[in-house]
């Protein structure tokens, strides 16, 4: 599992990025929807919808599950996972203090 520092980089790079921002609020504000719904409301197109929910996903900020629908097509459903942040100085030093060796690459 990861350590409280890998997970707060991993959040804040997740939320570094005006689509995934975007993303988020739309679906806060008009609740769960279908990755092709979400990608039309959006404005951008499916595949680099993928990408950016992949980092949202990664974070622990939004949940994806696949569904059938009744004529057998299959339909990725999005939702937003609520979270809150609390970000001082004294939790980033804390976060510091937790991380791994190497958090990996991280990009926005």
């Amino acid at each position: 599992m990861a350590n409280d520092g890998d997970h707060l980089l991993r959040t804040l790079v997740a939320l570094a990025n005006p689509h995934r921002m975007r993303i988020l609020a739309t679906l806060l504000t008009e609740g769960s929807t279908y990755i092709s719904q979400l990608a039309r409301t959006v404005g951008i197109g499916r595949p680099l919808l993928h990408l950016h929910l992949k980092k949202l996903e990664s974070a622990g900020l939004v949940t994806m599950q696949h569904e059938i629908s009744d004529s057998g097509k299959a339909l990725n459903f999005v939702e937003v996972v609520p979270f809150s942040i609390e970000l001082s100085p004294w939790t980033i030093a804390a976060a510091v203090q937790s991380m791994s060796d190497d958090p990996g690459r991280t990009e926005t």
